[in-house]
């Protein structure tokens, strides 16, 4: 057996269960597409300096080709260490995991020799695979780091999963968190339904990965039946690439929004900011170009704010698409009051030292 939950330490469980919010960390290269160290550790920093509560690296934001280019475990290393050099406060670190299952299991084992608590478990490579053999998948995986289930949507690479499927992930005993990301509603409501067939919702935390509707996730109460009754539970926290970018009033919203959910009364204008974050992460995420130029969007807000040097992905073919500069231009004026810009600012350059 590699790490088992009850090995994480309480601290972070309890943070982890409580619900926080967790960026998934770009990948700073320079122009010559290598790895930029002084900034991607600025981008560290930044995070933690802005509230974040872990990190998730080596997932989509971190550009899953790390794995080509030798760039894999230099990357989730230095986060680790620049994590622990900035703050000894409690962190929830994330690595990703994706692959086939040998992959997966490598993968697996060398987030645990860094120090990482969980690893969000992609499906991407089981696509087409019959849902017996991807449960098995799990469980092997499992064996090495608790889990992070993840429902990415179809349109990018992710594939349909029914509350049955999500029923026998939760059973598995060392899941500790699902990410729900499958843009759709009812995709969501199958992930909760999951969730409580298997009795897990004690065990496991649910962490919004829905762009398009992160507001309304956070404040929501998700109800499903079991032995006649309805069972609610809630999203807790964040594991979003939008997170990325404007990180401290992202850490600032998640608390208001547990506060009011927790509360019993939601105010309306806490409602009418999912419009607005949503409209924010249309433009970040290249909504218009089916996500084409999502991990460039998110570098372009950093490269504005002066975090990152250039825009620079690991394929040369990943870049603003046409007109999404523009819709920037256009969110980060009509939102203004959402960015971090002069947090950011007053800090920048110490994060760079």
């Amino acid at each position: 057996m590699g790490l088992h939950r009850s090995a994480i330490p309480d601290a972070v469980r309890t943070l982890l269960a409580a619900g926080t919010a967790i960026p998934a960390h770009p990948l700073a290269l320079d122009a010559e597409r290598r790895l930029d160290r002084r900034r991607q550790r600025a981008l560290t920093r930044y995070y933690l300096d802005a509230g974040a509560g872990g990190l998730a690296v080596g997932v989509h934001t971190t550009q899953f080709a790390i794995r080509d280019v030798g760039l894999h475990e230099p990357v989730l290393a230095a986060a680790v260490e620049d994590a622990r050099a900035w703050t000894d406060r409690p962190l929830v670190m994330i690595a990703g995991v994706c692959g086939n299952t040998d992959q997966a299991v490598r993968e697996a084992r060398l987030a645990v020799s860094l120090g990482y608590h969980a690893g969000l478990l992609s499906l991407a490579a089981m696509r087409g695979a019959p849902q017996a053999e991807i449960i098995a998948h799990c469980r092997r995986v499992a064996e090495e780091i608790p889990l992070v289930g993840f429902y990415l949507q179809p349109a990018v690479g992710g594939m349909e999963l029914d509350a049955a499927f999500w029923a026998e992930f939760c059973g598995i005993d060392n899941v500790v968190a699902i990410k729900a990301a499958p843009f759709n509603r009812y995709r969501t409501l199958d992930v909760v339904r999951g969730l409580v067939a298997a009795r897990a919702e004690q065990r496991i935390a649910l962490y919004t990965g829905n762009d398009d509707h992160i507001v309304l996730d956070l404040l929501t109460p998700f109800a499903a039946m079991r032995d006649g009754a309805p069972v609610t539970v809630r999203f807790r926290g964040g594991l979003l690439g939008h997170w990325s970018v404007w990180t401290r009033q992202a850490a600032r919203l998640l608390a208001r929004l547990q506060a009011a959910a927790d509360g019993g009364a939601v105010p309306a204008e806490l409602l009418a900011l999912d419009a607005r974050v949503t409209d924010c992460n249309a433009a970040f995420f290249d909504v218009a170009h089916d996500f084409h130029g999502c991990i460039a969007g998110c570098h372009e807000v950093l490269r504005r704010q002066g975090l990152l040097e250039g825009i620079w992905c690991l394929d040369p073919k990943e870049g603003l698409s046409p007109g999404q500069a523009e819709a920037i231009d256009r969110v980060c004026r009509e939102h203004a009051d959402l960015s971090d810009d002069a947090f950011v600012a007053a800090h920048r350059d110490r994060w760079l030292s």
